[in-house]
């Protein structure tokens, strides 16, 4: 008989404990996760997350398992007194989002102050992490701007998934990394506007009474769940209570009503862009004036020491 290779602690998780055994009936029966998988139809990486219990399986594959494992229905009776709507909240909180949006069919989000990550360009997100706790470590800001455009690959394609962004005009207005870097953002915004899948509002300053107060995520995950993603100061939190969800999907079409419909939105976008390339050009020719000036300055000292008269020969 197969036997439990994992020490066996308390928790006060029922999804932690519906995880353990999930786990402990698998390896009865002698699978691998990667073999369940298969079975299962599913990912090893999912199956590792249900046996973690940082993921709800789904109810129907619950029930695949208890037939495949031969359990008599302990996993679909144990999966049946998990509260899944309990907030997920702990310290690698950002990789659970972004393992969830890897999945997500459709994503919807309202950004505040900067541009959301799956719309910045290298430049841009450079900027934003040379500013983090990741200031003064190039290596680290280069690895996690580079997964930060891993991350929008699926997205930014054209049979990507729906990808619905609203952007408060703080977020088009705030500069990192100076003009000339905020005029390339805004010519990626305005890029990546065109695919068919990715739809991008703004939400202008003088509509701010009718905004919800904090950026928020909305992910469709494939099993028809809608699970909604925010952020406090230092973790993230997530939640797929029905009730919860109601309630930010209402603050999101509060929202999507005050924002500018797309076209008006990629004019404002297009002014911010000029406006940008405006200080940039201006802030050249202060340089290019400020250089004249030294070179002006630099050619009026004497080469060489004082200056000694001397007396001229007579014609």
């Amino acid at each position: 008989m197969a036997h439990r290779r994992f020490k066996r602690e308390l928790t006060a998780s029922s999804a932690e404990l519906f995880g353990e055994e999930l786990r402990f009936y698998r390896e009865l029966a002698s699978y691998t996760q990667e073999e369940l998988g298969k079975l299962l139809h599913c990912s090893r990486t999912n199956i590792t997350r249900y046996e973690t219990g940082q993921r709800r399986m789904p109810p129907e594959l619950v029930e695949k398992a208890d037939e495949l494992l031969n359990t008599g229905g302990a996993l679909k009776r144990i999966w049946g007194r998990v509260d899944w709507n309990a907030q997920v909240e702990h310290p690698d909180w950002f990789q659970t989002h972004v393992d969830m949006e890897s999945e997500a069919v459709a994503e919807r989000i309202f950004q505040l102050a900067v541009i959301h990550g799956l719309l910045q360009c290298r430049a841009y997100a450079e900027a934003v992490f040379a500013i983090s706790d990741a200031a003064g470590q190039p290596k680290v800001i280069e690895e996690r701007t580079a997964a930060r455009l891993a991350r929008q690959k699926r997205f930014l394609d054209p049979d990507g998934p729906l990808l619905q962004v609203i952007l408060d005009e703080s977020a088009i207005r705030t500069v990192f990394g100076g003009p000339g870097v905020m005029r390339r953002q805004m010519q990626h915004l305005l890029t990546v506007s065109r695919l068919p899948n990715v739809i991008i509002h703004v939400a202008p300053f003088g509509r701010r009474q009718a905004i919800i107060d904090k950026s928020m995520v909305m992910l469709e995950m494939p099993d028809g769940r809608t699970c909604v993603y925010s952020e406090s100061l230092d973790r993230g939190h997530g939640n797929d209570d029905p009730a919860i969800v109601a309630a930010h999907r209402r603050s999101y079409d509060l929202a999507h009503g005050a924002a500018l419909p797309v076209a008006d939105s990629l004019v404002l976008i297009a002014d911010a862009l000029k406006g940008f390339k405006d200080d940039e050009d201006r802030a050249r020719r202060d340089c290019l004036a400020q250089e004249q000036l030294q070179r002006r300055q630099r050619g009026r000292l004497h080469r060489g020491g004082p200056r000694i008269p001397r007396p001229r020969p007579r014609a």
